[in-house]
């Protein structure tokens, strides 16, 4: 299959997750493009025969960019299998303000950009202080602190559990039709 893994980045956590899963699919045996939606001008989205489209939370919303790829690409996403991997801290635990907040934001991009993907992995996370300015730090430790997360000053931590998004990627594509299979029957 011919897959386009499409992401939105902040501090390059969703770059690396999306990285893993281009290789991750590769290694399998298919065809895969990774994009980062920034550089999607002019992008023949009919080319591909699934898409993963990748972005974080950030102020409850995701990046812009990622919100008017997919509102762009939405009657096409619309003909394809589909997977949205939503990236964001409170993917780590448990909360459940926290997950009630995820799929309120998931909502709110689903209706703004009027694409509805196929399946929804939420990824964790990371703090990558070393991208941030003084300020966003500042705010970052003080998320830490109000989560009672144990961060050391200066130092970024990461919360994906790459075993789990591996099983989780391995599980859409094994429930993708076989390349072909609608033109054959």
């Amino acid at each position: 299959m011919f897959l386009l893994i499409a992401y939105a980045t902040t501090d390059g956590q969703t770059r690396r997750i999306a990285r893993f899963a281009a290789d991750r699919l590769a290694a399998v045996g298919h065809s895969v493009e990774l994009l980062n939606v920034e550089d999607s001008e002019g992008l023949d989205l009919a080319r591909f025969d699934a898409a993963i489209l990748a972005g974080s939370l950030h102020a409850g919303g995701y990046q812009k960019a990622l919100a008017r790829f997919a509102t762009d690409q939405a009657t096409l996403l619309a003909l394809m299998p589909t997977l949205f991997l939503a990236v964001s801290l409170s993917a780590a635990g448990n909360d459940p303000d926290d997950w009630a907040g995820l799929r309120k934001c998931l909502a709110e991009f689903e209706t703004g950009t009027g694409w509805t993907p196929d399946r929804v992995e939420h990824v964790a996370g990371a703090f990558r202080f070393s991208e941030y300015d003084f300020f966003r730090a500042w705010a970052m430790r003080r998320i830490a602190d109000q989560k009672g997360e144990a961060i050391e000053a200066g130092k970024d931590k990461e919360y994906t559990d790459w075993a789990a998004f591996g099983a989780a990627l391995d599980s859409w594509v094994a429930d993708l039709p076989k390349a072909g299979a609608a033109s054959a029957g």
